[in-house]
This record gives C-alpha cells, sequence and structure tokens, in this order.
C-alpha cells in the first residue's frame, strides 16, 4: 500500500473541495475579463482597465522545482526507442530464418 499520506498532517485536501475552488476562481476570471472588456469596449483606455490575475493555483502547479524534477524523471520507454525496435525485427527475422531452415532439414 502506498505510503504517501501516512500522517495525518501531511493529507492533501479531498478533491472535490480543491475541484471547486479551482472552479469557482476559474469563474470569477472570466466574469472580471468580461468586465474589463465591457469596460474597453465603452471607451475606457486599455492601459487603465486592471486586469484580472489568477490568486489561487494548486500547489503543484506553483512549484518550479517540483515540476522540473518530475520531468527529469520521465524516463522514455525501453520499447519505444528505435534501438529497441530494431532489435525486435533483426529477433523476428532471425525467427524466421530459424524455422525455415529448420522446415528444409
Amino acid at each position: 500500500m502506498s505510503q504517501r499520506h501516512h500522517t495525518q498532517e501531511a493529507a492533501p485536501p479531498p478533491k472535490m473541495d480543491l475541484r471547486a475552488h479551482a472552479h469557482n476562481e476559474r469563474h470569477r476570471i472570466n466574469s472580471e475579463l468580461q468586465a474589463v472588456a465591457s469596460q474597453v469596449s465603452n471607451g475606457s483606455e486599455p492601459e487603465d482597465v486592471h486586469e484580472p490575475g489568477r490568486a489561487w493555483v494548486p500547489e503543484h502547479r506553483r512549484d518550479a522545482a517540483k515540476g522540473k524534477a518530475s520531468a527529469m524523471k520521465s524516463v522514455p520507454r525501453h520499447w519505444k526507442m528505435k534501438e529497441w525496435k530494431r532489435r525486435t525485427t533483426v529477433r523476428k527475422a532471425k525467427a524466421v530464418v530459424t524455422r525455415m531452415v529448420a522446415e528444409q532439414a
């Protein structure tokens, strides 16, 4: 069993709460952007209008070091490498040749 959350203080908030929070934040930003667009279309200068930003972002989206570390871990699967595919085709060709030789003998 996973030991990721073996202590109570390290347990993350429930996923439903995170999703609800993110949904509310997206709704807030979209509403503010609509207000900004209407202000600009009504004659305000774009430089004078306050553009909303993302006030709430989940932790895994903020931590650049964590993202870089996880990107460094991702090694392509060995069967997706060209060398592996070449080796596989060579093995298959050898097997076909040995079968043909065995049938002829």
